[in-house]
């Protein structure tokens, strides 16, 4: 008698809170396009489950708590760990101070709405017909992300569950599955080639054979004494992804009371990996990069895909869905074949809303070309405005660059997202004095936001304490408030604490961080005027230029330049040195040229770092 065909294989995906609750999660996405598109016959569903807890917490809540890591960890330690629900109760406490959309919650009922809206989201998926959960942690995932996992364990112990995700990438694991017994597989790096190996082995045991006994990729519950993390294996060619798939998460939104519907925004990446790292071949290689970012554990070398491509994708998915937003999740957009992309976007005649994170040394045709095609919101890696700290920084751009970007991006009418790092380890005041003095030239633009300096696992920084003079680095003291102490020992997170000047750092950079604030509330007044003219712009005469200063405080300052002042202003519109100043209005001298650059530096008219010249106006 033939054996009975046992029925395909069911998989789930299932992305816990906290994402942003307005895009759907594109690692999930990207997984479910790609495992169906290996293996049409299985069925892999994707689950969106932060969403559901946004549409029950109240999307404001939902954004606040989303924002900052502790809060969100905070929610589900309690439940995780009930013998630390007071403790984090006063994490959670201590965090949403200060934050408007958390003013007046009761932490012990945000729980207790969190824990069932969690079980009956997990209520409603059929594990039993399942052979196969993959759950993928991000930053402030892992609470969530581990509670789900044991909640899906009670319900049907025989599931395999497989972890991802940046968050424990690279690791051993081997503290991980002792403390979390209900994880079987740990996938360090991209997901796609080893959950295809998973799938794959699985379905091998289903029909009788013999399944796959090491996966590249992956380690075990039954790999504890593996010390060292296994050999990454991904993909070797973005080109050869298909598109997310987020059918799921529109089916859900759709489910959901008008009021509680929206327009998402679509997450769709060009690259991966960090192009100054392109040259990486094991985990350990991390020489290159920015000396604070730790964006890149899951991921070695850098690969793109072609420009044609991801438009098309763009066009594609915009029209299955319905919406224009799109995020480009790239830590940084390739510039060389960003101006391809965005021509071929422009083409599409579509009213692109558009975000993406870009390099500060991005040119100002670039910017344009972006601008024309949709791009309405970047954040571009300023993270300082002094030259010397930007090069302990290894960012390998220069404060005036910064301020050239911030300035094109206020022309242009992008708004500009982007951070400024407090107390870097190492900061002097030298660095500290100069920034306070670049902060009083970019009054006119758009505000930077002060972040103070966080060390994350896996950072230059953190590869190398003693060349930036901290030691005696560990897990951040939060993760003991939130987790038994023995798992905080041994399990390595992502965010750390150290010692080594930190006091010292955070009373140097405070004037920043007061200036800062200052200048945030000056740019808010100053736009209220519903003309929303610059606050330093000017109007082109053709043989004159009448350059407006506004103020809040008094009227606004006016000034002419004209003829061979004019000219000059306008050619420094991008930086320009004194060299090129001369050399393009051949005849002139220097000491002709100094005294009118000095005047306008002087007016905070032009910025100047050395013998190089910014003018900060731009046109009305």
């Amino acid at each position: 008698m033939k054996a009975k065909k046992p029925p395909p294989l069911s998989v789930a995906l299932i992305s816990a809170p906290w994402p942003l609750y307005n895009r759907p999660s594109i690692q999930i996405g990207s997984l479910k396009a790609h495992l169906k598109a290996r293996f049409p016959d299985i069925t892999v569903n994707a689950h969106h489950a932060y969403l559901q807890i946004a549409e029950a917490v109240g999307y404001p809540v939902y954004q606040a708590l989303s924002e900052r890591t502790w809060l969100a960890e905070s929610v589900y330690a309690g439940l995780l760990f009930p013998e630390k629900k007071k403790e984090a109760k006063d994490v959670f406490q201590h965090q949403a101070r200060g934050k408007p959309d958390l003013k007046g919650i009761d932490f012990v009922r945000l729980v207790a709405t969190v824990e069932k809206e969690t079980k009956k989201i997990l209520s409603h998926i059929f594990f039993e017909r399942m052979q196969l959960v993959g759950i993928s942690v991000c930053l402030c995932q892992i609470s969530a992300s581990l509670y789900f996992i044991r909640q899906i364990k009670r319900r049907v112990p025989g599931i395999r569950i497989v972890l991802g995700g940046s968050t424990f990438s690279g690791l051993s694991g081997e503290a991980l599955f002792r403390f979390f017994p209900e994880i079987d597989n740990l996938v360090h790096g991209e997901g796609e080639r080893p959950l295809t190996s998973i799938v794959e082995s699985l379905i091998r045991k289903r029909e009788g054979k013999e399944g796959i006994s090491s996966i590249q990729g992956v380690t075990s519950r039954d790999d504890l004494q593996m010390k060292a993390p296994p050999v990454f294996d991904q993909v070797s060619a973005l080109k050869d992804l298909p598109p997310p798939d987020y059918e799921e998460y529109f089916s859900l939104l759709n489910t959901f009371s008008p009021g509680k519907r929206f327009f998402p925004t679509l997450s769709l990446e060009v690259s991966r990996g960090c192009w100054w790292r392109r040259q990486a071949r094991t985990v350990k290689d991390g020489g290159r990069g920015c000396a604070f970012c730790n964006l890149n554990l899951q991921w070695w070398g850098y690969r793109r895909k072609d420009p044609g491509q991801c438009a098309k994708e763009v066009d594609r998915v915009t029209q299955k869905h319905r919406v224009l937003s799109v995020a480009f999740t790239d830590n940084i957009l390739p510039i060389a074949a960003s101006g391809a992309l965005f021509d071929a976007l422009a083409s599409h005649g579509k009213d692109y809303r558009l975000f993406c994170e870009i390099r500060a040394g991005t040119p100002k045709a670039l910017l344009e070309k972006m601008h024309r095609a949709g791009v309405r919101e970047v954040q571009v890696g300023i993270e300082a405005l002094s030259t010397p700290l930007l090069k302990r920084l290894n960012k390998g751009t220069t404060a005036l660059e910064n301020l050239e970007i911030m300035k094109h991006c206020e022309a242009l009418g992008i708004k500009n997202n982007s951070n400024l790092i407090l107390s870097f380890p190492g900061s002097t005041k030298a660095d500290v004095e100069e920034t306070l003095r670049l902060l009083n030239f970019a009054a006119p633009l758009r505000p930077l936001r002060p972040v103070t300096f966080w060390l994350g696992r896996g950072s230059p920084v953190f590869r190398n304490p003693l060349s930036f003079g901290i030691s005696r680095v560990k897990n951040h003291p939060n993760y003991y408030r939130l987790f038994p102490r023995h798992v905080a020992d041994e399990i390595p997170f992502m965010i750390q604490t150290y010692q080594g000047g930190r006091t010292y750092q955070k009373k140097l950079w405070r004037p920043v961080y007061v200036q800062i604030k200052q200048w945030g509330k000056e740019y808010a007044r100053l736009h209220e005027d519903p003309t929303h003219t610059p606050i330093l712009g000017y109007s082109d005469g053709g043989a004159f230029l009448i350059i407006r200063q506004r103020r809040s405080e008094g009227p606004s300052l006016n000034h002419r330049l004209e003829g061979l002042s004019r000219k000059i202003y306008l050619f420094c519109d991008t930086i320009r040195s004194v060299d090129d100043i001369l050399f393009h209005f051949n005849g002139l001298s220097k000491e002709r040229v100094l005294p009118f650059l000095k005047m306008m530096v002087k007016k905070r008219l032009m910025v100047n770092e050395g013998a190089f010249y910014l003018s900060l106006a731009v046109r009305i």
